[in-house]
């Protein structure tokens, strides 16, 4: 999805939703077309592993991180803003 223009992806796992850029840093893909699994993500070009809470990249080859955005439950809205938490 992309809100005011920021490619976004909305990730619930693990009990919790997280919002999380959607474009890897190594390549220019989709994220939200890779696996998630804990709290990871996998770009399924290149097999990087990103960590939904922070962004880190824990498996090669990204080695930047991508944005994380502050997410809050409101009912049934998920409201995400796009101040980076990092």
């Amino acid at each position: 999805m992309e809100l005011d223009g920021t490619p976004v992806s909305i990730v619930q796992t693990e009990g919790e939703v997280f919002a999380i850029h959607d474009i890897c840093s190594h390549a220019n893909v989709s994220l939200s077309e890779g696996e998630v699994d804990d709290c990871h993500i996998e770009c399924w070009l290149h097999g990087s592993r990103f960590d939904l809470r922070s962004g880190k990249p824990d498996a090669l080859p990204a080695t930047r991180p991508v944005p994380v955005y502050p997410v809050k439950i409101e009912g049934d809205d998920v409201l995400v803003s796009l101040t980076q938490e990092s």
